[in-house]
């Protein structure tokens, strides 16, 4: 392991997902199908998509002192991703997705945050030589808006790249928009940072515009089978998804980011980024699960 090429600031969760024939209404009691336990929380999920994407890749984050906090820890150290920055949470629980899908593939999700609405900017100070030696700060919104926010200040004084992945949609303050050397949303969260309602390339590049006008240097919004939309100072431009067979978007979004910073921190262009980052979330989309589904650089055929 050389310096930590990737820093991911955010949440690791474990999801706990139920099958059952249909979602249960209020009292009642159903007899689910299979039951399984599956490493999750978009941080985790975007460090594992990055470290198997070819970046050396830290964790800075917090998990609770029980048995799902040591899967999570146990589960990353796996995967070669740096664990320094990890904190253990006494007398709390990890964050926890409790998922039951139904046999339409429709689900209900109830996330407890746990340990990981304790992540505080201590936690980032604690780890700045982490961030202090990286080429890219990775964030999300699943841990306190205001420890996001001091981390993108601490990167951006630093002179790092900063990918922020404004998911789960909610508003966000200027100054973190602005700290942003790419921003990164899907179709909900494109529109509720804007108000404009992105349903084609074309709304995908107007709200990626405004966004661009608020401050964030480059935008890339991901629109699933519709492909990606990239506004630059260079302009527009529009990258067509590969047809694949989809089993399960989970965590496709989370590998495209992975991607897109293992990518940016081993010198590519951003085109070259961008494409690299769409291989992966294809293959990762023809799998089940969260980082289950995650590949590895050797399974990704570079354009």
């Amino acid at each position: 392991m050389g310096e930590v090429q990737v820093v991911v600031v955010g949440s690791l969760n474990m999801d706990l997902v139920a099958r059952a024939p249909r979602l249960p209404v209020p009292g009642e009691t159903l007899l689910g199908r299979t039951f399984s336990t599956v490493p999750g929380g978009k941080g985790a999920n975007q460090a594992v998509a990055a470290a198997r994407l070819g970046a050396r890749t830290a964790m800075i984050g917090c998990v609770g002192d029980d048995a799902f906090g040591r899967q999570l820890r146990d589960g990353l150290m796996g995967d070669q991703v740096d664990c320094r920055g990890l904190r253990t949470a006494s007398g709390l629980s990890s964050g926890v997705a409790i998922i039951v899908v139904d046999d339409s593939g429709r689900n209900g999700i109830v996330v407890v945050p746990g340990a990981n609405g304790q992540l505080a900017p201590e936690d980032v100070d604690r780890s700045a030589s982490l961030i202090a030696a990286a080429r890219i700060v990775a964030l999300q919104l699943e841990v306190p808006l205001a420890t996001v926010e001091y981390a993108a200040r601490m990167a951006k004084a630093r002179g790092k790249l900063v990918v922020l992945n404004p998911a789960p949609a909610q508003l966000l303050p200027p100054g973190l928009i602005a700290s942003a050397d790419f921003l990164v949303p899907n179709e909900v969260e494109a529109a509720m940072l804007t108000g404009v309602p992105v349903d084609s390339v074309q709304s995908a590049t107007e709200a990626a515009r405004r966004l661009r006008a608020l401050g964030a240097a480059n935008v890339i919004v991901t629109l699933g089978e519709r492909g990606v939309v990239a506004v630059t100072a260079d302009g527009a431009q529009h990258f067509a998804a590969s047809r694949v067979q989809a089993v399960d978007t989970t965590a496709a979004g989370d590998t495209f980011i992975g991607g897109f910073c293992a990518a940016l921190a081993a010198g590519r262009t951003v085109t070259e980024a961008i494409a690299f980052a769409q291989a992966a979330a294809a293959i990762s989309v023809t799998r089940p699960g969260a980082q289950t589904s995650i590949p590895f650089e050797r399974e990704v055929t570079s354009p």
